[in-house]
């Protein structure tokens, strides 16, 4: 069958190999589906056959950087670790350069503008001669030890760039250095490299991949330009069905894209709320909410597509189907556990389980829970922490069962104080012992009705509304967090793939307006705008181009006619539907 993206695929690789032969420096332009890994891992066996014997001959290595561990451990397997290349994420790579230029770093310290390094340094006595440190990433000063931040690593990279000794030591040690996910590098350092390094041509040769259209992170610089940078386009998409690839060609017509099977379908939908007949938001409580659906209308709107696409063959499994949204407010709306994350003022709290409690109900009762139920006693043996023997007397068994088949009842019907309270008096399972602490202090406190101490009184506030929010909240969460759910926020899917995608574009984000954004796509954006922009653009086109089989969007806010007439233009009028 014929192949139109492994033949441009193949036209890819040709001119990255021209670019290594020719010692240029490269950006491999990759959109969405097109494979960039497998380039830049061919790129990588290309030259470990062509050039192993003569760099270990020069005591060189050629350096790959990443952007995430897993990225850092994928590449590595598909080299087999070969001792030619040096692949590490970007804070490890730069520690392993800078960390022998004490004294360059020491005198660079005070001049990154890290005001809270700064402080801890004063606070320690003072700049002497400290050793500097990078573990864990925590800022710590003493009169002996300097521990850096993770910032810390970069601004110091960048500044010693501008150093041409450092600049000649990195030459000797890495001639080619490849950076996977090129858009999300920090700004001052891109700038650095450009400036320092590939605009003077220091016999460095830097070939960087990614996609400066999915670059959806504040803190990356998106695109890398100049005119000593070879521009190689990835003109293949090997995850959409034609449908979807033909749309995303008219989204962006620069990086035109070959689909993997010219014969396959593709279905798209688009839904707009326009006709609904109501007041919408109008920004009370936050600007960013206007023009929206109230939020009972919106959930509404949601079923009704969702059951509209189930009509249709749709299966909205977490292994088939993601539902992407902007906030976490709206999942959890969604997903039934708003009540919850009302508690904490920071979503890391929840969703990264940074939160004692949070982290005891998902990491052991959940688990704990879900076993029980499907009876995998052993497994729940050991997540509770008991080696099995331990329970062989019959009535020790039979105190285990009653105080489980109770915890499940009080889970399913009761409150987070509930749960608490109940295995406070059986011990089956244990509390952890932070929470053990944390009980003894709001035990003290809950009666109180004046506090000396601010942090006291929000202690004990934070508890009893956590406490007074239902525990089936915490299950819904707990599904969410292990990923056994459909849902996903747009940032959270970068990168992966599946069968379904259902965006749902709303406000509730400042940052996020989709008729201004779509308006500015057919009428222009004068340069203040650009941000905004590409933002907005950016984060779209990620959602939109993470389907196999299926895409549907349903946008909750109002759209212009201008809005109405962009997607009539990148979706087609037989896509869009009026509800």
């Amino acid at each position: 069958m014929d192949n139109p993206a492994e033949k441009a695929s193949e036209e890819t690789l040709k001119k990255i190999y021209n670019a290594l032969n020719k010692g240029n420096c490269f950006r491999v332009e990759a959109g969405a589906g097109a494979g960039k890994t497998y380039s830049l891992i061919e790129a990588l066996k290309y030259l470990i056959n062509s050039r192993t014997t003569e760099l270990q001959r020069k005591n060189k290595k050629i350096a790959c950087i990443t952007y995430t561990n897993v990225a850092t451990d994928e590449i590595r397997n598909r080299i087999d670790n070969h001792p030619l290349v040096f692949v590490d994420t970007i804070h490890g790579f730069c520690w392993s350069i800078i960390q022998g230029y004490q004294k360059y770093m020491r005198n660079l310290l005070i001049t990154i503008g890290d005001e809270k390094l700064t402080e801890k340094i004063e606070e320690a006595g003072g700049l002497k001669n400290q050793k500097i440190i990078y573990d864990l990433g925590y800022r710590k000063a003493t009169e002996t030890e300097i521990y850096l931040h993770h910032d810390n690593i970069i601004q110091l990279f960048t500044a010693l760039l501008s150093i041409e000794k450092f600049i000649n030591i990195l030459k000797s040690k890495y001639p080619i250095i490849f950076i996977d996910e090129y858009q999300d590098t920090n700004i001052e350092l891109a700038k650095a490299l450009i400036l320092q390094i590939i605009d003077k041509e220091k016999n460095i040769q830097i070939g960087l991949f990614g996609d400066h259209w999915q670059k959806i992170y504040d803190d990356g610089v998106g695109e890398m330009g100049s005119e000593k940078i070879e521009e190689i386009g990835k003109n293949a998409n090997f995850r959409s069905e034609k449908n979807i690839v033909d749309m995303l060609n008219r989204m962006r017509p620069e990086l035109p894209q070959m689909v993997k099977d010219p014969l396959s379908d593709g279905n798209i939908k688009i839904f707009h709320t326009n006709n609904w007949i109501g007041a919408r938001r109008d920004g009370k409580g936050g600007g960013h909410w206007t023009d929206d659906l109230p939020s009972e209308e919106s959930s509404k709107y949601i079923q009704i597509v969702k059951n509209q696409l189930i009509s249709e063959g749709w299966e909205f499994k977490h292994e088939k189907t993601k539902v992407l949204m902007l906030t976490n407010s709206v999942l959890a709306r969604e997903q039934g556990y708003s009540s919850l994350i009302d508690v904490f003022k920071f979503p890391d709290d929840y969703l990264k389980m940074q939160d004692k409690y949070i982290d005891y109900f998902v990491n052991t009762i959940e688990p704990v829970s879900n076993l029980y139920i499907i009876k995998k006693y052993g497994e729940m043996l050991k997540a509770i922490g008991i080696k099995t023997p331990r329970l062989m007397n019959h009535n020790e068994k039979k105190v285990w069962v009653n105080s489980l088949n109770k915890l499940i009842e009080i889970r399913n019907n009761g409150t987070v104080g509930d749960v608490i309270d109940f295995l406070k008096e059986t011990q089956k399972p244990s509390l952890s012992a932070k929470i053990v602490e944390d009980e003894e202090r709001f035990d003290k406190l809950k009666e109180l009705t004046e506090f000396k101490d601010e942090p006291d009184k929000e202690f004990v506030q934070k508890n009893k509304k956590l406490k007074s929010v239902k525990y089936s909240e915490i299950i819904e969460l707990a599904k969410y967090i292990d990923d056994k759910t459909p849902f996903s926020t747009n940032h959270g899917v970068k990168g992966a793939e599946y069968e379904n995608v259902l965006v749902i574009c709303g406000r509730g984000w400042n940052k996020y307006n989709w008729d201004q954004f779509l308006t500015l796509v057919r009428n222009g954006f004068p340069v203040e705008k650009k941000d905004f922009f590409n933002r907005n653009r950016n984060l779209f086109y990620v959602s939109c181009s993470r389907p196999k089989k299926r895409l549907a969007v349903l946008f909750t806010q109002k759209l212009s006619d201008n809005s109405i007439a962009t997607l009539n233009n990148w979706f087609l009028s037989e896509n869009i539907y009026a509800i």
